[in-house]
């Protein structure tokens, strides 16, 4: 098995940030709950890559920030109606999720 780092972001409602990053790319793969009302956790996936969504109060910090390279920054920058930054490192957008969490999205 190789190894993996997961990051996890704290959010308010699971279910509908899980929709905002269908537009990344990622499928919403499970989710648990404890029981109705309780906190939800979820498991996105997009190819190898996993993201965790979690609404409990003392999983991650708010508006955390993580990079992510991916092979297209165009049709990302496209479909968030974003543009492009040209930076030293790689070419790249800066996006925001609804709960504030934020992504840098790169292209080497």
């Amino acid at each position: 098995m190789s190894e993996q780092l997961v990051p996890i972001f704290r959010v308010t409602d699971a279910r509908a940030t899980a929709k905002w990053y269908e537009r990344l790319g990622f499928e919403l793969e499970g989710e648990h709950q404890f029981a109705p009302k309780l906190p939800i956790y979820a498991f996105l996936r997009r190819g190898d890559i996993l993201l965790h969504l979690s609404e409990h109060k003392g999983d991650a910090t708010p508006n955390s920030l993580v990079y992510f390279y991916v092979d297209d920054v165009d049709a990302i920058a496209k479909e968030f109606g974003v543009a492009v930054t040209e930076q030293p490192w790689c070419r790249e957008v800066s996006l925001t999720d609804p709960d504030g969490n934020r992504l840098r999205v790169g292209q080497k």
